[in-house]
This record gives C-alpha cells, sequence and structure tokens, in this order.
C-alpha cells in the first residue's frame, strides 16, 4: 500500500516561516536579533504564565515561568558573548 505524501495544512506566509512545522528555519540571525527574539519569547512565556497562575492552573504557570526564566537565561549568554549594537 502506498501513501501519498501531502502538502501541509496551513502554508507559511510571509516572514514567520518558521511557525509552521516542517518549514526551515531562518538563517544567519544577528546577534541583535537573536537577543531580541529571545526576550520577546521570554516576555511571552512570562505572560502566560502570570495567566496560568491568574486561572488558578499552578503547574502550567510553573512550567511557563521556568520557561521564561531559561529563555532570559540564554539571552544573557548571548549578549556576553557577542558585541551588539
Amino acid at each position: 500500500m502506498f501513501i501519498a505524501i501531502a502538502r501541509p495544512a496551513v502554508e507559511p506566509v510571509g516572514p514567520d516561516a518558521v511557525a509552521v512545522p516542517g518549514s526551515p528555519a531562518i538563517a544567519n540571525l544577528t546577534p541583535r536579533a537573536l537577543h531580541a527574539r529571545l526576550l520577546t519569547n521570554a516576555a511571552l512565556r512570562r505572560r502566560r504564565g502570570m495567566q496560568r497562575r491568574a486561572e488558578a492552573r499552578l503547574d502550567d504557570a510553573e512550567y511557563w515561568m521556568q520557561a521564561a526564566f531559561a529563555a532570559v537565561a540564554k539571552a544573557s549568554e548571548a549578549r556576553s558573548t557577542a558585541v551588539l549594537p
């Protein structure tokens, strides 16, 4: 039996092609862009953690707050290894 390989249900549109599974990663981010992306991710994760805490979903809240801490740590490491303009 043969299985046909179908195209994904969602096609990437615009610069956010990474949001679709199986799409290529955006290569060659500048150190400043990488740092900004990591800080944005940290802020979004912290916001999600605060939302989960407000909903009394403490297990989820703890996970997202730890994920935010990890993103800030990566951003700090990226900043210390690269000179940002």
